[in-house]
């Protein structure tokens, strides 16, 4: 580290050199030509050597100056170190983000921890880092200072707060836990802490969701009536301790919070298990907002192709958003169009124009990361917060109780 701030240091002298340089010829060649010019209207030729030089003068203060506080303004974001992290869990998940702690510019990548040996080995090889076959042993070791959580969805509570009482911040895949019961301690410890408890709910940092979301706060589509959420594909083996509700639509009702800001009142699921061993696989579900809004589920591992579409549909169109191309399109409601704060009653219906919006394309994964390492930080507050996951994980298990019993559930709000 210290290599690295003796660096920062040496760049940091350089770019003021050069900066004041510059500033120094640029004022230079301005104040000459304006000198220059004055004395020729209005003095002789000493007049104009003496105005010339104090112009010089006066501009080469100045221009010391401006370069200095440029440069010492710039000069803490150059030196501050990067978060040291390490990740519990390589496997399907954990895998990228060590490749994202490893690569991103924020953070040091220190170690790395895995119950099977080989793929943790794999990772720690891949990355340059150091492998614990032991989670414990690793937090002993190393000085880190925030943490992912990429175990199995039952380990979650255990090994976070391993890592919580030590003081160290935590990143969780989502689900936060597998019970509700289990997030509210994780959230609890980490507040007594003072450190952060974020959750992976990677679709909130998808291009096209931060784009939605945008248009949406800006009042482009008037009155939301609905929004339905297609996630759908084969059946993941790996995935045995929750089912499909849990794992998957998750992320849309997580997703359906972001949107909405509107809690949910009650649910109603119809679910059914053809090929998972032990949870449901399909889901058929509603959900009842409290502004009114409908939410539609439409979710299984049984499509033969993956799905991943959500639409959201109000008084001057629909919105729709492919997670998978990260692409927003906008299909008008032609019956709407005009100045829309004059009209008071929806007067129909009728198919207008299709827009194709601009979305950069970017990484959820990373742009999460980089989130929670701003977090941490102390510069913004732009994770998914434990209390969202476990709004998210609540309903998530009242649809399941729903499918069970056959019956709507009502939620506290």
């Amino acid at each position: 580290m210290s290599t690295l701030r003796q660096a920062q240091d040496a760049a940091l002298r350089q770019a003021q050199d050069a900066a004041l340089r510059q500033a120094q010829d640029a004022a230079l060649r301005q104040a000459q030509d304006a000198a220059l010019r004055q004395a020729q209207d209005a003095a002789p030729r000493q007049a104009q050597d003496a105005a010339l030089g104090q112009a010089q003068d006066a501009a080469l203060g100045q221009a010391q100056d401006a370069a200095l506080g440029q440069a010492q303004d710039a000069a803490p974001q150059q030196t501050q170190d990067p978060v040291r992290t390490a990740v519990i869990g390589v496997g399907a998940m954990g895998r990228h983000h060590a490749r994202l702690y490893h690569n991103l510019p924020g953070s040091e990548l220190v170690a790395v921890a895995d119950a099977d040996e080989a793929t943790g080995r794999a990772a720690a090889h891949r990355h340059g880092t150091r492998f614990y076959a032991d989670h414990r042993a690793m937090l002993d070791a190393e000085d880190v200072e925030a943490v992912s959580i990429c175990v199995p969805t039952t380990l979650h509570l255990d090994v976070a707060s391993e890592v919580i009482r030590r003081g160290i911040h935590v990143l969780v895949e989502k689900p936060i836990a597998a019970s509700v019961s289990d997030g509210q301690a994780m959230i609890d410890q980490a507040r007594a802490q003072g450190v952060t408890c974020a959750v992976g709910h990677i679709e909130r940092f998808n291009p096209a969701v931060i784009e939605l979301k945008r248009r949406l706060d800006a009042g482009e589509l008037g009155r939301m009536f609905e929004i339905v959420a297609r996630r759908k594909g084969p059946f993941p083996v790996r995935i045995r301790d929750v089912g499909v509700v849990v794992d998957l639509a998750a992320h849309d009702l997580d997703i359906m919070w972001y949107l909405t800001g509107v809690e949910v009142t009650r649910v109603y699921a119809e679910t059914a298990q053809h090929v998972h061993k032990l949870q449901e696989d399909m889901l058929s579900g509603l959900l009842r907002f409290d502004d009114g809004t409908v939410g539609v589920l439409d979710i299984d591992w049984l499509t033969p192709t993956k799905i991943r579409e959500l639409s959201v549909i109000g008084e001057r169109g629909m919105f729709q958003v492919n997670y998978l191309t990260q692409d927003l399109f906008f299909f008008e409601n032609a019956q709407a169009t005009g100045a829309w704060d004059t009209l008071s009653i929806l007067r129909g219906v009728a198919e207008g124009r299709m827009v194709r919006h601009t979305v950069a394309k970017k990484e959820p994964l990373s742009t999460e990361i980089e989130a929670f390492l701003a977090t941490v930080r102390g510069k913004e507050a732009s994770s998914v917060k434990g209390e969202d996951g476990l709004r998210a994980l609540r309903q998530a298990l009242a649809i399941v109780q729903s499918g069970l019993e056959h019956r709507p559930i009502t939620m506290e709000v």
